[in-house]
């Protein structure tokens, strides 16, 4: 019981240290999301040149998502007529590359693995333009459409569905700060913490659980701690494989991430697990689901190829520029509650996110959290 009770201290401690980070990265989303239409995005997916790509990022970041409804949204964009490599660069971007993630990242780690974070996210799109221009056939593609047109249900196939974004006219801040804006966002905001809370409640859990129950002498050996070269080529091999066995995705995947950096694993391996959370099991049946299962395989090879590819580039710049922090500064909370920065940041964060959550449960969002899991070709919802 001892045992347990510690787990879920540590739990409770990281949930604590990241409870404002949270609030903070998709308050700010919202705020986007509200203003952007889905058609816009979609318009602007038209095909896989580099500035194409460029902007699927940049929209892909604005659109904070949780990893299943980020693939879910990815497949309704390509059926509406995105080009597939935008589709996933958007993909790619939604959840690696979120203000969410960064902040937390630099709380818990460093403000260098939000930067290697940022860096390894773009190679890795480049990385896989380059690998489907070169090895994504057109039968393949055209397999895939047909299987996706079907509209087989993975997850979050409502959440993806919804457009919350606000029709108003006007400027940006005329727009976000009227009553529909205002709206918008408060939904967008809670849709996102509902798509997102269970794969973080379950990555906070795992953590808790191997940061008191594993001893480090396992992570040692399995990292190959004391074998410098050894351990900076296995890292980035090995951090994707754990990413799909571990069930945790999104920014879930952090806590995890940090109880696995005090263990030993390369900086490079790190960020290669932290991609994959877009390769774990759920998700590649998904991906069976909605593309058939040969893209899923072509997927599973060509994602999985550029993560790690991605960790060898960021591993060695890094460290050759000397960015690579000490492991003594990454946090594993233990304390709890004190009267810090930290819980002034909480309390305000919170009273924000409550601001969010009335104004949502009082203009009709409730239904919307009913139909999370609905069909993908369910009801777009307008923000009143």
């Amino acid at each position: 019981m001892h045992a347990v009770l510690h787990a879920l201290s540590i739990a409770g401690s990281m949930t604590w240290e990241i409870t404002w980070a949270l609030i903070l990265g998709f308050a700010l989303s919202a705020v986007v999301q509200a203003v952007i239409r889905r058609s816009t995005v979609v318009s602007l997916l038209g095909d896989d040149r580099p500035r194409t790509l460029t902007v699927a990022a940049g929209l892909g970041v604005a659109s904070s998502s949780c990893s299943y409804a980020a693939v879910a949204l990815a497949r309704s964009l390509f059926r509406k007529g995105a080009n597939f490599t935008a589709a996933m660069a958007f993909e790619i971007a939604s959840t690696n590359l979120v203000v969410e993630l960064g902040v937390v990242l630099a709380l818990l780690m460093g403000w260098q693995f939000t930067a290697a974070e940022f860096v390894g996210g773009h190679v890795m799109i480049v990385l896989l333009a380059v690998l489907f221009r070169l090895f994504l056939r057109g039968k393949l593609l055209r397999q895939a459409r047909e299987q996706a047109e079907r509209g087989l249900a993975g997850s979050m196939e409502g959440h993806a569905a919804m457009d919350m974004s606000m029709r108003r006219e006007g400027s940006f801040a005329r727009r976000l700060l009227s009553r529909e804006g205002f709206t918008s966002t408060s939904h967008v905001f809670v849709m996102e913490w509902a798509a997102v809370l269970r794969d973080l409640v379950l990555g906070l859990l795992i953590a808790g659980a191997i940061a008191a129950w594993v001893p480090d002498s396992f992570w040692r050996a399995f990292f190959f701690v004391g074998h410098p070269l050894a351990s900076k080529l296995w890292g980035p091999v090995i951090g994707p494989l754990v990413a799909i066995a571990s069930f945790v995705c999104s920014i879930g995947n952090v806590p995890l991430a940090v109880v696995l950096w005090k263990g030993g694993i390369s900086f490079g391996g790190v960020v290669a697990f932290i991609f994959a959370d877009l390769l774990i099991l759920p998700i590649l049946n998904i991906y069976r689901k909605y593309y058939g299962a040969k893209m899923t395989a072509f997927l599973l090879g060509t994602f999985y190829l550029a993560m790690v590819i991605a960790g060898y580039v960021v591993e060695f710049a890094f460290g050759g520029l000397g960015l690579v922090p000490g492991r003594q500064d990454a946090k594993i909370p233990m304390e709890g509650v004190s009267w810090n920065y930290t819980t002034w940041l909480n309390i305000a964060f919170l009273l924000l996110a409550a601001a969010l959550l009335l104004r949502f449960w009082r203009t009709g969002g409730v239904p919307m959290l009913r139909m999370m899991g609905g069909s993908p070709n369910g009801p777009s919802f307008r923000s009143r």
